[in-house]
């Protein structure tokens, strides 16, 4: 399918009810309010056109960029087009989701969560802890720099409660993926959680809450979850 064909598809799918929701999380026009499930129906028109992915990316529609993310091929991302990525994720979603996901199975994933944790840019940092929750939430732990994620771990719990809003939830995040998915690390993640408590969020005008990172680790022991990994980032 042609771009203007995507595009017009998404206006078709789009409701004012979800475009409300929306907008109480943070998100700007362009967008047309579509649901995630509709969006995943569209992946098969776009994912073998790679072009196309990008395309949709660049129009800086919510709804199209969240599409790309769930249709582009982590492996044929550069280095530029994922910071290009990072610098337009304006909010939560596309940095969280949409652009964590895809860097962390693109060849630079460790690279560029090292280098975007560090960014002065709240979503930019944003997109660097989630891309590393990611990245070892699908990366076998003998791969793993165990001792570079023991130091991440060390530097939530001493600079959590200072940080910017919305990378506290990410480093939050980091601590859960570390607890649930990294099994040497088990104990030490959950210590960590133990020590930092409830962590605070502003999250707007939503009904979403910040999950207690002690009993999302729990939760995971009583399903027998600790060390299995994901087959895929990108949701």
């Amino acid at each position: 399918m042609y771009l203007n064909e995507i595009m017009s598809k998404l206006e078709e799918l789009g409701s004012e009810q979800i475009k409300k929701i929306y907008q109480n999380h943070g998100v700007k026009e362009p967008f047309f309010g579509v649901k995630i499930g509709d969006l995943k129906k569209l992946v098969k028109y776009v994912k073998k056109d790679h072009e196309l992915a990008l395309a949709l990316y660049n129009t800086g529609n919510h709804d199209a960029m969240y599409l790309a993310g769930l249709s582009v091929n982590p492996k044929l991302m550069t280095k530029e087009t994922l910071q290009d990525w990072a610098n337009k994720a304006y909010w939560y979603m596309p940095a969280e989701y949409t652009v964590a996901g895809v860097a962390a199975e693109s060849d630079y994933a460790l690279e560029l969560a090292q280098e975007w944790m560090e960014s002065e840019n709240e979503m930019i940092a944003v997109c660097g802890w989630n891309t590393y929750t990611n990245y070892i939430s699908i990366t076998p732990d003998e791969k793993l720099d165990l001792e570079e994620i023991r130091e991440r771990l060390q530097q939530v719990e001493t600079t959590i409660h200072e940080e910017r809003n919305r990378v506290r939830y990410a480093m939050n995040t980091f601590v859960i993926g570390a607890g649930a998915y990294v099994k040497e690390l088990h104990e030490e993640a959950l210590k960590v959680a133990e020590n930092m408590g409830k962590v605070h969020v502003d999250v707007g005008n939503t009904a979403c809450k910040v999950p207690l990172a002690t009993q999302y680790i729990d939760k995971m022991i009583q399903k027998d979850k600790i060390g299995v990994k994901k087959k895929t980032a990108i949701c």
